[in-house]
């Protein structure tokens, strides 16, 4: 089975990925991840593009519990009070990573993209928190995208939602 590059990354996040790298090659500034629910999909995307290795110092899919454990600084406490998708967490695991990757940006995303799901507002199908940690501050953003229980979908919006606050964050232009 042959298959086109054009195929990836999905048509819907090539835009906003071209201006955010361009943003982040033509100010010589770099860019980490930390995303569970976008499955990995932030990270290939960037990745993707020609010269990548000038602004990705790497990234990753925290999943699991274990993975947050292991790489994201989470300890008993942390799972103990564990309710889901929140800014607070997602803010948590970006100041980690890019801590740890020494990044310009680290960009982190955690949501519930379904089918299922649970009966709060962060455990809805379609719920994503977001998080850009950079030196001016952590600025986070949340929604829903609407998009029911379609879980490729909302991997897919996850990702253009989180590389639009990213370049909101690199122009100056999202509040904290």
């Amino acid at each position: 089975m042959s298959s086109s590059s054009s195929e990836f990354p999905p048509s819907e996040i090539r835009e906003i990925l071209q201006q955010v790298t361009t943003l982040l090659k033509e100010r010589n500034e770099t860019i980490s991840i930390a995303e569970t629910a976008a499955g990995g999909l932030i990270s290939s995307s960037i990745l993707s593009t020609p010269g990548a290795s000038g602004i990705y110092k790497g990234g990753l899919t925290l999943y699991t519990l274990p993975s947050r454990i292991a790489y994201a600084g989470w300890t008993q406490q942390t799972i103990e009070g564990y309710k889901g998708p929140t800014t607070d967490i997602v803010s948590g695991l970006a100041k980690h990573v890019r801590k740890d990757l020494e990044s310009t940006y680290t960009l982190s995303e955690s949501g519930t993209a379904g089918p299922t799901g649970g009966q709060t507002p962060n455990r809805k199908p379609g719920y994503v928190a977001l998080a850009v940690d950079c030196d001016r501050g952590t600025f986070t953003k949340e929604l829903n995208t609407e998009l029911g229980t379609d879980r490729v979908a909302n991997m897919i919006r996850f990702a253009v939602e989180a590389f639009t606050l990213l370049k909101e964050v690199i122009e100056g232009r999202a509040k904290l």
